[in-house]
């Protein structure tokens, strides 16, 4: 397997392999008309602009993209940042490679400037951010458009 940052002509395998696991992922904790929004809010144009303005990688198993990730500036702060799309291919799901595009992003540049990271998550996403040392932000369960804010702070 091997990471690396998305090429703007991977972008729509990228947007293919976020819906396909929405689709196959989400139903166990979503009602399928929250799927269908979810579904709805990442597509491709969505994806190609933040692609335009993260740091976008993708984890590749025989040129195949089966997981990607971003991390980018939280509202353009330079102290903070913000990771999204983290998403694993379910059938490479449970294999170690949603903690590798994570640990990739940690090494990224908008992670070691930051002294704080949020992601935005899905119930589907909450017990594997929290086994990767973030936390409810706040201390608390957030509930923000949609999702649950958790953070990390950077002790460099």
């Amino acid at each position: 397997m091997k990471i690396e940052l998305v090429k703007e002509e991977e972008l729509e395998e990228v947007h293919e392999l976020i819906v396909y696991t929405i689709k196959k992922s989400f139903p166990a904790f979503y009602p399928p008309n929250s799927v269908n929004i979810v579904v709805e809010e990442f597509n491709l144009n969505k994806i190609k602009d933040r692609a335009s303005w993260t740091h976008f990688y993708v984890a590749k198993i025989e040129n195949k993209i089966v997981a990607c990730g971003a991390i980018g500036p939280y509202w353009g702060s330079k102290e903070e940042s913000s990771l999204f799309n983290i998403f694993v291919h379910p059938d490479y799901q449970k294999q170690g490679i949603g903690k590798k595009i994570v640990q990739t992003l940690e090494q990224d540049e908008y992670f070691l400037r930051a002294k704080r990271i949020e992601i935005s998550a899905s119930m589907v996403g909450i017990p594997f951010y929290k086994k990767l040392g973030y936390e409810h932000k706040n201390g608390w369960l957030n509930f923000e458009d949609g999702h649950f804010a958790l953070e990390k702070f950077n002790n460099k």
